[in-house]
């Protein structure tokens, strides 16, 4: 350690050694400091991030990971921070918990996937290749993490290679006939006929349609400012911002649409302006599509696949790529080429 003064500038310079994570003495230097005390500071911060990093390093994957959760909480959505612990808690702890983080090689890695590839549920049901591609980017992450801020030496999961795929590899949605036959089907609840009429004519996402209320319709404009998200974390509804940036919209809606709405609204008890319209959980979203899908005989999808039925709607009505992008709030516009570009088989 040694703090220097040059003549010619007047200012100070650190130079010392230190000991990566590795046992490797290292060099640092840095000059231009004002004072000596400065100089100094450097040198006690930059000894006390190595002895941290290599403290850290040598954690078990499970302590580390409290490391990496405590950092990123902060800076992402509730929502996001409570999938991100349920995948880690449930798809990786139990499999590298007890492994030092940088002991972990990419033969780890891969007989980690090779255990997720190969399971089937009681029904012989392997799990979905976007769900096998949420779990590899979610332990990337934390790889990368540990490279970037604590000096890991690689990320193993880079030589492992990956698996699943991005999407899925193909895609799930109604026809206009296919959906009149389930609203036939769950048209016996106001709520859900109200629910699936608003899912299917303006393809929002579930969170955006369980935070709607009636201050965000214009029946007069027959308008719907989509600019908030709906979670149900543990046992607390909560209201986010939406996805994105982009995801803050408003959007006009057919008459259809409005008649509905209208007679929902008119026989809700109590309803204020700032009470959410649709006042259930994803779950029932879910429940209601099981029972339609059940008494109308049409095929199951996903309560998500609705929205994919509504960007279909639209490219059979003739609209241009910018035009879906931006009702439904995707952020770039080749999102929604990449989604739904097979949809235009001529084009």
């Amino acid at each position: 350690m040694s703090v220097t003064k040059d003549p010619a500038t007047g200012k100070w310079m650190s130079q010392l050694r230190v000991t990566d994570w590795q046992g490797k003495t290292v060099h640092k230097k840095k000059r231009g400091f004002l004072t000596k005390k400065e100089a100094q500071e450097w040198e006690f911060d930059l000894q006390i991030q190595c002895r941290r990093a290599l403290e850290s390093i040598e954690m078990k994957f499970s302590e580390f990971v409290t490391l990496y959760l405590a950092d990123m909480e902060p800076r992402l959505k509730l929502s996001t921070i409570a999938n991100k612990k349920n995948l880690i808690e449930t798809k990786l702890i139990p499999f590298f918990g007890k492994i030092p983080i940088n002991e972990i090689r990419p033969t780890d890695i891969r007989k980690w996937q090779n255990g997720l590839t190969s399971y089937r549920d009681e029904n012989g049901a392997p799990y979905s290749q976007t769900y096998l591609k949420c779990l590899q980017n979610q332990i990337t992450a934390i790889f990368n993490y540990a490279v970037k801020y604590y000096d890991l030496r690689e990320n193993p999961c880079h030589k492992a290679g990956t698996i699943g795929k991005k999407n899925a590899n193909e895609m799930q949605f109604w026809t206009k006939d296919e959906f009149e036959k389930f609203l036939n089907a769950v048209s016996d609840k106001p709520l859900s006929l109200a629910i699936f009429m608003t899912l299917y004519y303006t393809g929002m996402r579930e969170g955006e349609l369980l935070a709607l209320t009636p201050k965000d319709i214009n029946f007069k404009a027959r308008t719907i400012s989509i600019n908030k998200s709906y979670q149900r974390l543990g046992k607390e509804d909560v209201i986010t911002t939406p996805k994105t940036p982009k995801s803050k919209r408003t959007i006009t809606i057919p008459n259809v649409l409005c008649k509905c709405l209208q007679k929902y609204m008119s026989h809700v008890y109590e309803l204020g302006a700032n009470d959410r319209l649709f006042n259930v959980t994803k779950h029932y979203l879910t429940k209601e599509m099981v029972r339609g899908c059940k008494k109308s005989g049409v095929k199951k999808i996903r309560v998500h696949d609705i929205r994919h039925s509504h960007a279909s709607l639209l490219v059979e009505l003739g609209f241009s790529p910018k035009l879906i992008a931006d009702r439904l709030g995707h952020e770039k516009i080749q999102t929604t080429l990449d989604t739904y570009s097979h949809l235009y088989p001529n084009k």
